[in-house]
């Protein structure tokens, strides 16, 4: 059997050769000289790629898949406009056929207390949304400060080539570093981030119905002080001090009632109904860029938050 691929791959090694001394020569065509220059400009990058224990196979295929990337990041880019003008609509919808069907149903059929509860009820829970939304998408998800050395930096963008503080990301929709990196919501039009995560919380609650799934999926989030990104990054960091036998604990994890406090801006008992209850345009619980450690956290590990 070997003998036979032997004899198989001996010519085609052999052409591959000739075609490799070709190359060389200035009499070579044009065509061939440039398939020549490609297939050794493959090989660089394939070595280069695996060339140390940060390449793999993910960077491998991250790579071959970039170019699908900039166009997937380049059309929905602009599904954000779409998708606000749909969500007003809708909105506007549900209004108008509440007034013109269910309004009529309700004043013949309602006793007058749970009347006055319904349209109480109702009446706020639509200027919270209207209110809250509008908040999220008009407010920057909250970037990096330019030029200043007195900030605590982490790492460096691979993308803005540019120093990030802890728990920022680049955003390729936004294509820019944002502060305390969740997702891109195309509804709220910027990305879901320090900024917006605070002024909508409301409007998110109004619809735990119709994304009901999604809901509970950020919620068990901010019960465990992670963001989408983060989870992914705690998932494998937990496996690998798994394996060395350690135990990984969250540095932004402040415990599941605090969590939400941090998450609602939350920091005084009035809040509640102020920022909460309330229509608000508070700004979020601290600056995005430096956060304070949990009480787990001793001084000799405060180095963890660098993570």
């Amino acid at each position: 059997m070997r003998g036979q691929r032997s004899l198989l791959l001996g010519p085609a090694r052999l052409c591959l050769r000739l075609l490799l001394l070709l190359g060389y020569r200035r009499r070579c065509p044009p065509l061939l000289r440039g398939l020549v220059q490609r297939w050794r400009y493959g090989k660089v990058c394939l070595r280069s790629l695996l060339y140390n224990s940060f390449g793999g196979s993910d960077t491998a295929v991250d790579a071959a898949f970039e170019p699908v990337y900039w166009l997937v990041d380049n059309v929905i880019r602009w599904f954000g406009v779409v998708f606000v003008v749909l969500v007003i609509v809708l909105t506007g919808s549900i209004v108008a056929i509440a007034y013109l069907c269910v309004l009529p149903l309700i004043l013949r059929t309602y006793s007058v207390p749970r009347l006055c509860w319904h349209f109480f009820y109702s009446h706020w829970n639509l200027i919270l949304i209207v209110f809250h939304y509008y908040q999220a998408i008009t407010t920057p998800p909250g970037y990096p400060p330019q030029g200043r050395n007195d900030i605590a930096m982490v790492s460096i963008c691979k993308k803005c080539i540019y120093p990030k503080p802890a728990r920022t990301h680049h955003c390729s929709i936004c294509n820019r570093c944002v502060l305390k990196m969740d997702h891109h919501c195309h509804i709220l039009l910027p990305a879901f981030s320090k900024l917006p995560t605070s002024l909508c919380p409301s409007f998110f609650s109004s619809v735990a119905l119709a994304l009901g799934a999604l809901t509970v999926w950020h919620a068990v989030l901010i019960s465990r002080g992670e963001t989408s990104i983060e989870r992914h990054i705690n998932k494998k960091e937990r496996r690998r001090l798994q394996a060395k036998g350690r135990v990984f604990r969250n540095p932004y994890n402040y415990g599941c009632l605090d969590n939400w406090k941090v998450f609602l801006g939350v920091d005084t008992g009035r809040h509640w109904l102020t920022r909460v209850l309330l229509p608000s345009s508070h700004l979020p619980h601290g600056n995005g860029m430096s956060w304070e450690p949990p009480p787990w956290v001793t001084a000799h590990s405060a180095s963890v938050m660098a993570v």
